[in-house]
């Protein structure tokens, strides 16, 4: 029992001061500050991207002041069916693109995802939302990153 007790105190002290720290931990530390968002394409994806970057709109201390048009297509694609003809598997698409304003430069960042046809539609429906989601919070952090190294 002491020697449990002692192995698990012993890895404790080890891991504690390994020098660990978020990858996450200084995700405001970005000095820009979005001024105006303009969307057009999907709704829900929009709506998705456009809480996602309300963290970075309107920050008095950042040095880069940036506006952004953001056009969404969204697809879901039939990749499979069975001999009855009712859809097996599809494909979920996201391409989006964000003009930079003061600079007119744009960004294109694309997402897809297989998913399987499931029985009950309302289920299959907030699968699909939640991919959104998804979609939506990779792509605002890849832009956040792209638009930090921008000079």
């Amino acid at each position: 029992m002491f020697k449990k007790i002692t192995t698990l105190l012993t890895i404790i002290f080890i891991t504690a001061s390994c020098g660990f720290t978020p990858i996450y931990s200084n995700k405001n530390n970005y000095n820009i500050s979005i001024e105006g968002l303009s969307f057009s394409g999907d709704r829900k994806l929009n709506n998705f991207l456009k809480s996602n970057l309300n963290r970075y709109k309107n920050n008095e201390n950042a040095s880069k002041k940036i506006s952004l048009e953001v056009l969404t297509n969204y697809q879901k694609i039939t990749l499979s069916k069975d001999s009855a003809g009712t859809v097996n598997r599809y494909e979920l698409i996201a391409d989006i693109t964000f003009t930079i304003m003061p600079n007119n430069q744009k960004l294109v960042f694309n997402q897809s995802k297989i998913m399987e046809n499931m029985s009950n539609k309302t289920d299959e429906k907030d699968y699909e939302n939640s991919t959104k989601q998804t979609f939506a919070n990779i792509i605002t952090n890849e832009l956040i990153y792209k638009l930090a190294e921008i000079k």
